[in-house]
This record gives C-alpha cells, sequence and structure tokens, in this order.
C-alpha cells in the first residue's frame, strides 16, 4: 500500500506502534482499530506493519517500539506482496469514491471463514472515512461481534467523517501530529541529494503528508502555491478575473488549489492575531469557512468552478485597511 519496508523509520507513529506492542503484550488487544493517520502520513504503513507483526513468526526487536515483523520471512513478504491470503483490504474499487454496503458484506463473509494458518485474519479498511452511510452501518454488526480472531484496522486521517456507533466500537491509535521541520528532515533522509529541494513548499500544499510528496513534483508544488497566492493578492485588490479563473481553477488541481487558498486565508488571519490588521478579521473567518467546504467538496460530483467562484468573489469583497 504504502511502498515502504517493514523496518522504515517513522518517528511520529513510533508511539502507535510501540501502543500496539503494549496491548499486545498485555492481552489487551481489541478486535478493532482505528489507525488515526491518513494514508500519506503512513496510516496504511502503520496498518501493514500490524498485519505483518500478527503474521511474522520471526519478529525482531525495534527501537523505540519493542519488538516488530522481520520483514524477511515468507510472512512479512505476502504481506508487503499483497499475497498473504489472511489478509484482506477494503478500499474504493476503481473510480468510485466511496466503499459499498456489497464490499462490507463480502468482507463479512471472508472473516467468518477459518484462517489459513489457522490463526488470525486481518482486514484493512482504508481510508474508512470513504464507507458510506449504509456500508458503515453493515460494518458496525461485525464490529460487534467479530468472527473469530479477526483484527479490522480502519485507517482514516478524518475520524470525525465516521459515524460515532463506529467510532467507540474501535480500539483507537492515535499517532502524534509530525511537526514540518520533522518532515521536512525524513524526506530529505529518503532521498538522497534533495535538500535544495522546496519540501515546505510541497508540505504547504498537500498538507503534513509525507509519503504523498515523495510521489509529487516538489518544484511544480511551490509554482502552484506561488501562483495562486498570487492571484489572491490580485482578488483582495479588485484586480483578478473572478470568473476565468476560478473556471479554471475547478478544471485543474481542484483539491491543491482549496488547501492553498485555505493556508493563505489563515496565513492572514494569524497576521490579523499578531496586531497586522490588513484584512477584517470576521470577513476572513467566513472566507476560511467557504475554503474549508470546498476542500472536502474535492471527492463529490459539485460543481468545482462555481466553489471557486463563491471564495473568490467572498476574497474579492474584502480591502486592506490603510
Amino acid at each position: 500500500m504504502s511502498g515502504l519496508p517493514l523496518d522504515a523509520d517513522l518517528p511520529w507513529l513510533r508511539p502507535a506502534q510501540q501502543a500496539f506492542e503494549a496491548a499486545g503484550a498485555a492481552d489487551r488487544l481489541g478486535h478493532a482499530l482505528l489507525v488515526e493517520a491518513s494514508p500519506g502520513q503512513g496510516g496504511e504503513w502503520l496498518a501493514l506493519w500490524i498485519a505483518a507483526r500478527v503474521f511474522c513468526r520471526t519478529p525482531r526487536a525495534v527501537t523505540g517500539v519493542g519488538m516488530g515483523p522481520c520483514g524477511a520471512c515468507l510472512d512479512c513478504r505476502r504481506v508487503l506482496a499483497g499475497e498473504q491470503p489472511d489478509l484482506l483490504t477494503l478500499r474504493p474499487i476503481e473510480d468510485s469514491k466511496e466503499i459499498r454496503i456489497d464490499q462490507v458484506r463480502d468482507l463479512a463473509s471472508e472473516l467468518a471463514l477459518t484462517a489459513h494458518a489457522g490463526g488470525r485474519k486481518v482486514a484493512v479498511i482504508t481510508p474508512a472515512e470513504r464507507l458510506n452511510r449504509n456500508a458503515a452501518n453493515a460494518l458496525l454488526k461485525t464490529l460487534e461481534e467479530p468472527p473469530g480472531k479477526a483484527l479490522l484496522l480502519l485507517v482514516t486521517g478524518e475520524p470525525w467523517r465516521l459515524p460515532v456507533t463506529v467510532q467507540s466500537r474501535c480500539t483507537r491509535l492515535r499517532p502524534r501530529p509530525p511537526s514540518e521541520d520533522e518532515l521536512v528532515a525524513w524526506l530529505q533522509l529518503q532521498r538522497p541529494g534533495s535538500s535544495a529541494v522546496d519540501w515546505r513548499a510541497a508540505l504547504t500544499v498537500i498538507g503534513p503528508q509525507p509519503l504523498t510528496a515523495l510521489g509529487v513534483d516538489a518544484a511544480a508544488m511551490s509554482l502552484l502555491r506561488r501562483d495562486t497566492e498570487r492571484a489572491l493578492e490580485e482578488a483582495v485588490q479588485g484586480g483578478l478575473d473572478v470568473v476565468e479563473t476560478a473556471d479554471r481553477w475547478g478544471k485543474d488541481e481542484y483539491a491543491l488549489r482549496a488547501a492553498c487558498i485555505e493556508r493563505w486565508i489563515a496565513d492572514r488571519l494569524r497576521e490579523w492575531g499578531r496586531g497586522k490588521r490588513a484584512l477584517p478579521a470576521p470577513a476572513l473567518f467566513e472566507a476560511l469557512e467557504h475554503a474549508r467546504e470546498a476542500r472536502l467538496w474535492a471527492e463529490t460530483p459539485i460543481n468545482k468552478p462555481l466553489a471557486m467562484e463563491r471564495i473568490l468573489w467572498r476574497l474579492a469583497t474584502l480591502r486592506p485597511r490603510s
């Protein structure tokens, strides 16, 4: 899922790995874990690490964690290759934006079968916030009455989008939020010779998603950020063609543009808090709410140019205080 080896070191995930190990050693491991880290922050890698730890027969010592999967045995290799028969994965199919009820029902049927190796079955549901309402309701029955020794791993960076009934039936694994400095240092280690790459600019656009950052063009992200911010400055000065810009942004890199807008407005609010009251705070808060809504709509079939136009017109009504 992540492309990283099982012995990868993701410092911000160590406490969660340690918590899993401690729960297992004390026989307090539940049947469902809610991994509260997005796939881009390593949530899927952590789920794979846990699955491999369950199946691995020759675990090794891991500094700062305890024990971990060896990464070399047949079971570990099968996990990484997606060939472990007792490891099931549930994610949106192809172009679907949702995990559907029939997928959950199929998963429940598979979990009810005897494990091939006679031990546990593990199911990874990612990203779990994509469960639609009917699928989430269907999953409840499995969470309430887990078959055999099944272990369900729900991976999400947005746990608040899951029904409370689902959340309450899971044990939470909450990795600590990584700092930007930590992420930049980690990215530089993964890409030797990339010290000149503006990783901060990439993280500003895509958020604290280091695994996602590894697969993007950081220079392109920096250019997109500068282009977006230039247009937003023009908007508050009254010099932006709102309709043309909204139409272009709604069709090209919508989610990234929405993230840049949200970050730019948040920066203006921080300036306001430091006494540099260039733009009125109430209007900025309103614009920030519009931007956050627009980002959440990225995976929906809404009219995206219209959503962008709504934000840009709101910013165009602002004027710097003299």
